[in-house]
């Protein structure tokens, strides 16, 4: 089992170096930031947590400055979006950001990925809120002809660009692995269609009750499960909790915490490490 940490980061929080030295000296897997590039007023789409959006989504700094960050100060753990809204992003810039952020952290970035749910958020990039995952799998495609081709060229109904020559080339082959976030059964079927993961955001669905019906979906792809590990992302952390996904194959545990500064994060990163000496890859 590999253990994660995820942070809201802010210009209130500990900050992203400081955060990576913190989750690697403690033996942990990996550092998870989010994104939103802002939160429009009025609001309107309503937010999975129910209740009021809590501060840190109007605050939240951009994820690759923030892993870029943490990559110059650490050489072991694995730097993560947890989730890029790729629907709100430029397919070649972003293949650009993603492939660079591969490279000067010697191959060591996690591309978790995601359609969003702030609808006002979206349509001030110029993305209708219907066809976003559409617009993400053909943005997705393209930025993998990015990243493995010469002079990659795509051609489709809402990404379109001739041939390009765009390095760098990120270190890992073929890519950065592509972890896509998601409910089930429609995140679950995109991962299974374009991903090498999946993070099952969303909803209220009991994870280890639709992990068979995911895994079954897999062998009926065609593709194998242990090809699409699950990343269980913010669940509570006790013994219990840990041995079930343990039991169950989960991959990876992402514990999130509050965008505060080291006195409150450091304690609870020692926990984690705890959990993740008992229960070691």
């Amino acid at each position: 089992m590999k253990f994660g940490v995820a942070m809201f980061m802010t210009d209130y929080s500990m900050q992203p170096a400081e955060l990576a030295v913190a989750v690697e000296e403690r033996g942990l897997e990996s550092l998870w930031v989010p994104e939103h590039s802002h939160i429009p007023l009025p609001r309107v789409s309503p937010w999975g947590g129910g209740g009021e959006l809590p501060k840190r989504y109007y605050d939240v700094m951009d994820p690759f400055v923030c892993l870029a960050a943490a990559a110059s100060v650490t050489s072991q753990i694995k730097l993560a979006t947890g989730v890029c809204l790729v629907i709100q992003r430029d397919p070649i810039q972003t293949a650009k950001e993603v492939a660079s952020l591969d490279q000067i952290s010697g191959g060591r970035f996690l591309f978790g990925v995601g359609g969003g749910w702030n609808a006002e958020e979206m349509a001030n990039h110029g993305t209708e809120f219907k066809t976003r995952f559409k617009l993400m799998r053909e943005r997705i495609e393209a930025m993998r002809k990015i990243w493995t081709e010469t002079k990659p060229e795509h051609h489709g109904d809402m990404v379109d660009f001739g041939t390009v020559m765009a390095w760098p080339k990120p270190v890992q082959k073929p890519y950065p692995p592509i972890i896509v976030g998601g409910g089930f059964p429609h995140a679950a079927r995109r991962a299974v269609r374009y991903g090498d993961g999946w993070i099952p955001l969303g909803g209220r669905m009991d994870l280890l009750d639709v992990l068979p019906k995911f895994r079954q979906m897999t062998i009926d792809a065609g593709r194998k499960p242990d090809d699409l590990p699950i990343t269980n992302f913010g669940p509570p952390l006790d013994v219990e909790m840990v041995a079930k996904n343990v039991d169950a194959g989960v991959g990876r545990i992402v514990v999130s915490v509050d965008s505060e500064k080291a006195d409150a994060i450091l304690p609870i990163l020692d926990r984690v490490a705890e959990f993740a000496a008992r229960n070691p890859d």
